[in-house]
């Protein structure tokens, strides 16, 4: 299940990432491009070129999840 931190918001990156890139390559997009902290409990979404894949990086209290869709 999902859970949203206390500021409940969802960002969506709008350029396309690497479908390779797991938590640790997510995590620096949050940091570097969109200049959020990716432990905040916000839940961070991003497609691949194709668009038609979505993953999903969310900070779940004790790690982060990554949901892929």
């Amino acid at each position: 299940m999902l859970t949203l931190g206390t500021t409940g918001a969802i960002y969506v990156a709008v350029d396309p990432q690497d479908g390779r890139k797991g938590i640790d390559g997510l995590a620096g997009v949050v940091t570097a491009g969109l200049g959020r902290n990716p432990a905040s409990g916000d839940l961070f979404v991003f497609k691949n070129r194709k668009g038609d894949r979505l993953k999903i990086l969310a900070w779940q209290g004790d790690g982060f999840a990554l949901y892929l869709r």
